[in-house]
């Protein structure tokens, strides 16, 4: 039987809409639409953590090394920084932190070669024994290295194999005692966080030189701009590649069965980590020197584009899958942890679902601050329909769960941060357009004096909802908050747009009316609001009215 006979058309609809997800074994021949493809969750977990659980055993070797090892490496390290201090400021003096042009091509020959030394012997005392596949380009072949999976510090090896190519770093970096230095002597591209047109300035840098034919030496970027934990390629940021010039991909590897470098948002220190390496007998890297990646003309002209055909070329050559992750999730992340939830809650991929539902970071984080209200009593800081009912102030009902259901979009009975975010933007367009706010509001202006009542409030939400005994007092004040005792458009409008998940039910009355489902009885006007704050539609008294008159 093929997959169209044993889907149901209903079933199809709904996964075309975005509004659930086919099985897995069904995906790769599903003919899904690009917004549901493109919504997909990630096919990897948080690719920003590491986390480490070392056997007994294996405490002992750690042990031991740090008994044996970590001092003689310490002194060794020590003594080559003593010794190599005066070789670095006497090969990088009168190098001003920031060039206008690039350094004599003579005093490059003659400094650049004395630095690499230095930098592998350093590299070698730390225990790493680097294997170099394939060959770099020249900088007329390609005037920029990308380097990628970006996952620890000690990625500063390749910076010395590349043979010190020119790198984007703080303008702060550039004025430590030893590191800046030897930064000075790659000829970098300062960041200044203080200049609001720094980006602007370093994306004309990066162009400049990258199209000097050979004048100034190689970029070296790496294009994820913050550090994994190398089980996928996250998004690739375009400045690398706006210059649209040809790039050589540059893979790094560390092939060891004790990770001691891998260094994330959540998992051990720098120094923990530094340290660690240090006690480790030898410490494994792979750089290889892929292709040249040439551009095509699409390419040159959509920097995007370029970054993920060339994410794409590595990713196939490390056998790992691309998620949009990008340093943006991480700072979700990090405010998830901060209001209490599970730190992946934060992981949506920013860049795909920005993207893709028109959405900037300040709207995504202040949709966290709305999830975290509502998943804060729940475990695993995922939300189910109880909790979303007491969210609303409304009960658990069949239109609350249709609702709901535009939300769980994998069908698992609860929602994740992502599917918060998707099914929020998924009711703002098009559900809370002005025109149909409008309607809501006059069905429940019932007498169409331009106010609404607690009592016309509740009798449209009772029978949008099929609850005979509605509490509404709560959710009425929410939207009343200038005036008691009544609800203006402007307020209902304001309320609406800033929580669409009302808005879908204050316009599902207008769809039952369409459909000619439930009328709304002509014998009622509006229903009287009970002592108990709960509306009875038993009890109607059409001469009754509270109007904004007071």
């Amino acid at each position: 039987m093929s997959i169209n006979q044993e889907l149901s058309s209903s079933l199809r609809v709904q996964v075309e809409k975005g509004l659930l997800q086919p099985p897995l074994e069904y995906r790769p021949q599903w003919p899904l639409s690009l917004r549901e493809r493109s919504l997909f969750p990630p096919p990897v977990d948080n690719p920003f953590v590491k986390e480490r659980h070392f056997s007994v055993s294996r405490w002992v070797c750690i042990t031991l090394g740090g008994l044996l090892l970590l001092p003689l490496r310490f002194i060794s390290l020590l003594l080559l920084v003593l010794v190599s201090w005066p070789l670095v400021i006497l090969a990088t003096a009168f190098y001003p932190a920031k060039l206008t042009q690039p350094v004599k091509s003579w005093r490059r020959r003659l400094t650049s070669p004395l630095l690499q030394v230095l930098g592998r012997i350093f590299f070698f005392l730390m225990g790493f024994l680097v294997k170099v596949k394939g060959v770099p380009a020249s900088a007329r072949e390609a005037p920029i290295f990308v380097a990628a999976p970006h996952s620890t510090f000690f990625d500063g090896i390749a910076w010395v194999i590349t043979g010190l190519p020119s790198i984007v770093s703080r303008e702060e970096t550039a004025n430590f005692p030893f590191i800046g230095r030897l930064l000075l002597a790659g000829q970098p591209v300062l960041v200044s966080r203080t200049d609001p047109d720094s980006r602007k300035n370093t994306v004309n840098e990066i162009k400049k030189r990258a199209t000097s034919l050979g004048n100034w030496p190689q970029i070296l970027i790496f294009p994820e701009a913050t550090c994994t934990n190398r089980t996928c390629l996250i998004t690739f940021k375009p400045g690398a590649f706006v210059p649209g010039v040809p790039v050589q991909p540059l893979l790094l590897r560390y092939p060891n069965k004790l990770d001691t470098v891998t260094w994330t948002w959540q998992g051990s220190s720098a120094l923990q980590l530094f340290l660690l390496t240090l006690t480790q007998p030898f410490t494994n890297m792979e750089l290889e020197f892929m292709p040249v990646y040439i551009p095509d003309d699409d390419e040159k002209n959509n920097p995007v584009l370029y970054a993920r055909g060339v994410r794409n070329v590595m990713a196939n050559a490390l056998q790992l899958p691309v998620t949009d992750h990008t340093y943006e999730d991480c700072r979700l992340m990090i405010s998830a942890g901060k209001l209490t939830l599970p730190m992946e809650a934060g992981l949506v991929e920013f860049t795909k679902i920005s993207q893709k539902l028109n959405l900037d970071w300040d709207t995504i984080r202040k949709h966290l601050d709305e999830y975290a209200t509502i998943a804060t009593s729940s475990k695993g800081g995922r939300i189910g329909i109880e909790e979303f009912a007491r969210y609303l102030m409304l009960p658990v009902t069949d239109t609350l769960k249709q609702l709901f259901g535009l939300f769980d979009r994998n069908h698992d009975g609860t929602i994740d941060f992502r599917e918060y975010v998707i099914g929020l933007s998924v009711l703002c367009n098009p559900a809370n357009t002005e025109d149909l706010i409008h309607m809501a509001f006059k069905l429940f202006d019932i007498d169409e004096d331009g106010y609404v009542t607690e009592g016309e409030f509740a009798s449209i939400l009772q029978a949008s909802l099929g609850v005979r005994n509605l509490e509404v007092s709560g959710l009425f004040q929410e939207i009343a908050k200038e005036n008691s005792n009544y609800i203006s458009f402007s307020e209902f409008k304001r309320f609406a747009m800033k929580n669409p998940e009302y808005g879908r039910l204050f316009t599902t009355y207008l769809e039952l009316q369409a459909s000619h489902v439930f009328p709304l009885p002509k014998d009622i006007k509006f229903a009287r609001v009970n002592a108990d704050s709960k509306v009875s539609p038993e009890n109607v008294d059409e001469g009754f009215s509270d109007k904004k008159s007071n």
